[in-house]
Formats: structure tokens, sequence, C-alpha cells
């Protein structure tokens, strides 16, 4: 019976079981004082009178059942609250010990020792409690692994962009490296891409704080895609991709920022190129779902195993470390698109048949309400 696991009910049935401990100790005290007179008087001389006797006195009798009752709940009385004790520091002691190794346990967590995890053996609350902390601990374990490959990631970035700069900036004061425009615009390019690197990182900081600063305005979206599409159109024809867009005339307008709308476009359509080979193909496309709009980035990329596609969106999650390295970026890209989606009132997610199988990250954006005021 699922119902006797709950720890309710384990306590409900405690306080029946002292109860019927107690009644059991009782009635067979009170018959034992009651079938023996003598021990309620204490006088051996004594002899109970017959009602049948023309001498007899109510009123000994009368005292001698309230002795022995008195006698019979007294003994019956200490017997019950013995077995109270025994029963109650057995049950507390199955209820107290869970609970403080829970609380050793949330603690240690809280002090930054993810590997920590609960061994509590039942079906009742306190179990589910239990995998519940065990599961909070491998999420933070988890979290706290991608932080530090972050570090050494983010690390590793910057290093590469720094040692470019200082590099030429000294063959520059040696005079070994003569000042043309070609390395004044080398230092340029990666004096930006540590200026992104460092922008991203910041508004990451403020999306998990939840200080995303979001203005919707009715917007219309194609404008916000061909936008986006337009800054890509260079580095795809250098990777030898190729893009589509499919926007249908009639797309209603949305109810959106389009600073955000398009800092989400150009985070998938990133993903996109680095992860689509030369000779791939990357579609852009966008549809009316009332009461949303989804847009959509297709890919002919490697793909992503289906195992991974519920942590994609995870901050520093990378499906493959080998590749995400070669190709630069921290992995928080994908979780930025999230929080300025959900931002917005929209929903967004991944899908993919596996490896080589390319990829489909689509989000949704809402409506525009004409009674919106």
């Amino acid at each position: 019976m699922l119902w006797l696991r709950q720890l309710r009910w384990k306590l409900f049935l405690s306080h029946v079981l002292v109860i019927a401990v107690g009644l059991v100790i009782l009635l067979p005290t009170a018959q034992f004082f009651a079938r023996n007179p003598l021990i309620g008087t204490g006088d051996p001389s004594f002899s109970p009178p017959s009602e049948f006797s023309p001498t007899a006195n109510p009123a000994p009798t009368s005292d001698l059942f309230q002795s022995t009752l008195e006698q019979a709940l007294l003994i019956a009385g200490f017997a019950v609250l013995g077995a109270a004790v025994v029963v109650s520091l057995f049950v507390s002691r199955r209820i107290v010990e869970p609970l403080q190794e829970l609380t050793l346990v949330s603690g240690r967590l809280a002090q930054g020792y993810y590997r920590e995890r609960t061994l509590i053996q039942s079906d009742d609350e306190l179990a589910l409690l239990s995998r519940s902390i065990n599961q909070l601990a491998e999420a933070l374990e988890k979290t706290e692994q991608r932080r530090l490959g972050l570090i050494t990631d983010v690390s590793h970035e910057l290093r590469i962009p720094l040692t470019v700069i200082a590099g030429y900036m000294e063959g520059l004061i040696d005079g070994v490296v003569q000042p043309e425009p070609q390395i004044f615009a080398m230092v340029h390019h990666e004096a930006v891409r540590l200026k992104w690197m460092t922008e991203e990182l910041a508004l990451l900081s403020r999306a998990e704080a939840g200080q995303l600063r979001v203005e919707p305005r009715l917007i219309v979206l194609s404008i916000v895609i061909e936008r986006v599409v337009t800054q890509f159109q260079s580095q795809m024809a250098s990777q030898n991709l190729t893009l589509e867009v499919n926007l249908p005339n009639d797309l209603p307008p949305v109810l959106a920022d389009p600073d955000r709308v398009e800092q989400i476009l150009i985070n998938l359509m990133t993903n996109a190129v680095q992860y689509t080979p030369s000779g791939g193909k990357i579609t852009v496309f966008a549809r009316s779902l009332d009461p949303f709009i989804e847009i959509g980035v297709v890919d002919t990329g490697v793909g992503i195993p289906v195992e991974h596609l519920p942590h994609v969106f995870e901050r520093f999650y990378r499906v493959d470390k080998s590749r995400a390295r070669q190709s630069g970026g921290a992995g928080i890209g994908l979780t930025i698109a999230r929080h300025l989606v959900y931002a917005q009132g929209g929903e967004i997610w991944a899908e993919s048949t596996g490896t080589g199988h390319g990829s489909t990250f689509r989000f949704t954006l809402p409506f525009y309400d004409s009674t919106f005021k």
C-alpha cells in the first residue's frame, strides 16, 4: 500500500500504536485488580461481603472498587507512559536522523562541496527530499565543472588576442614591424574580439540576475531578419555557405524589442555558421502560429546528439569541447538567447536527429494584439 509509505501516515500510525499499547496494558491490569480485591485493601483477613448477606454494607465495596481502579489506572498509566516513550524514541529516531543527515549534506553543499550525497533508504517524503537534494547536488557539480571549464576556455580565448596585440605593439615599438595599415587593422580586429567577449560575459551576468532591459514595441520582423542576414553574407560567402531566407508576405507584426530580437538571431546565426562545414546551407524562416510568430534557423551542419538536446541552452555547456575550442567562444551564446526570448514572453528550443544531420533552432514571439495599449 503506497499510502503507508507517506511520512504523515507513519506518524499517525505511531500515535495509534501508542494508544493501542495503552489499551492492551490498561485492560488486563484492570481485570487483574478487579479479580484480586485483596491487593486493593492490603488486608489478608478481608473477605468481600456477599450481596445476599443481610449484613452486607455497600460502602466497603464502593471504596474497594475505587481503590482498585485508582491503582489499576496508576500502574497502567506508568506502563503506557513507558511504552509511549519507547515508541516515540523509535519513531523520532527514524525521522530525526534522516533530517540531521539532510541538514549536514545541505550545509556541505552550501560550502561548495558539491560531491556530497545523502544515503537515506526509505519510501517516504524524506526519501523524496533526499533524492531532490542529490539531484540538486549533481546539477551544482555539473555547473561547477562547466564554470571551471569556462575559466579555462575564457582565459585561452583572451590570451590569443592579447598575445597578438602585445606582440605587434612590441614589434612596432622596437621597429621590427613596420607601421602598415594591415597591422593596425589586425590589432583593431583583436581588440574588437576582446570587447565582444567581455560584453557577452557581462550580458550573461545581467540575464541570470534578471536585469535584462527589454523594451517591446510594434516591429516588422522581416526588417530585423534582413538586417541580421546582411551582416553574415560576407562571412558565409568566405566559408562557401549557402543562405536562404523564407519569409511570408503576410507575416503579421510582433510586439518585441528589435535590438533583443536581433541579438537572438545573431547568436543563432553565429552558432549555425560555426558548426556548418564548407558547402553547407543555412536557412532562416518565419511563420505565423497564432498567437505567436515562430522564427527558426536551420543548418546542415554537424548536428546535435539527441541526448544533448535538453542541455544546449545551459550556460557553459558544449556538445563538443574540442570543436568549440577551435571555433572560439565561451559557450554562452545560446544561454543568452534563451534569456532574451523568455524576457519577451516567448519560448526557444533545439531540434536535431543526431550527429551529421544538422540542427534547427526555433523561438517564438507574441503576436501584436490590436487591443494592446
